[in-house]
């Protein structure tokens, strides 16, 4: 049984209407998929976060809706209102548990890289997820990426060197580069830079210059002084 349990009532609001459940500390949701018709529901917006932060968007989460036989979902998608960083709407699919889904799972990455602290280098991510197929018992809330295993600047983490559970398949290619290395820029890169940084800003004002002659306005004898 998942330890991810909300509680949601059917709505029938609608449309602005739903503004007031918001006001009231609820969000507006809509569940669907295997099993279900769709359905009009709100649950209550602290859970819901507790619920998100521990499952994520790739962890089961069991949907009782007015106290009936719970629902096995993902949740599919959820809106934020950027102004006051609240949870507006929420999408659960329902699915069947019998079946294999595919989905992303997050990296995430632990440890430190020899290859960074001792040798200057610079952590380069290429992916911060991959796809998988399993049956949704499988399903993981994320990967562990072990960053201590980059000691060189030659070395690569890929997918095929990733720690996978039985029971899941991963999508994508295994030679498919994950995290590297890259080496720190010389003097002379430095130098480089530096000297291109310079040009820019030389054309920039010659840009400026020359437009103000195009426009004929010429500095008056007053700001000359």
């Amino acid at each position: 049984m998942s330890e991810n349990i909300l509680e949601a009532k059917t709505r029938t609001e609608k449309g602005r209407k739903t503004n007031v459940l918001r006001a009231e500390g609820a969000v507006p949701a809509v569940v669907y998929g295997i099993g279900t018709e769709p359905q009009m529901i709100t649950l209550d917006r602290i859970q819901f976060v507790k619920t998100y932060k521990a499952a994520g968007e790739s962890s089961i989460v069991e949907l009782k809706v007015d106290g009936e036989t719970a629902l096995h979902v993902l949740i599919q998608d959820y809106q934020v209102d950027p102004l006051r960083d609240e949870v507006t709407h929420v999408d659960f699919r329902s699915i069947d548990m019998n079946k294999e889904i595919e989905t992303e799972v997050d990296l995430v990455i632990e440890g430190v890289s020899p290859a960074v602290k001792g040798l200057g280098g610079t952590l380069v991510l290429t992916h911060s997820s991959i796809s998988v197929r399993c049956l949704p018992s499988k399903l993981l809330r994320s990967l562990s990426v072990d960053i201590s295993k980059l000691v060189t600047l030659d070395d690569v983490i890929r997918v095929s060197d990733l720690d996978i559970p039985e029971g899941v398949m991963v999508l994508d290619e295994g030679d498919l580069t994950i995290a590297s290395v890259s080496a720190p820029r010389t003097d002379e890169e430095m130098e480089a830079l530096d000297s291109a940084v310079d040009a820019d800003v030389t054309a920039v004002e010659t840009v400026g210059e020359k437009k103000e002659s195009e426009d004929g306005e010429e500095p008056t004898e007053e700001a000359k002084k």
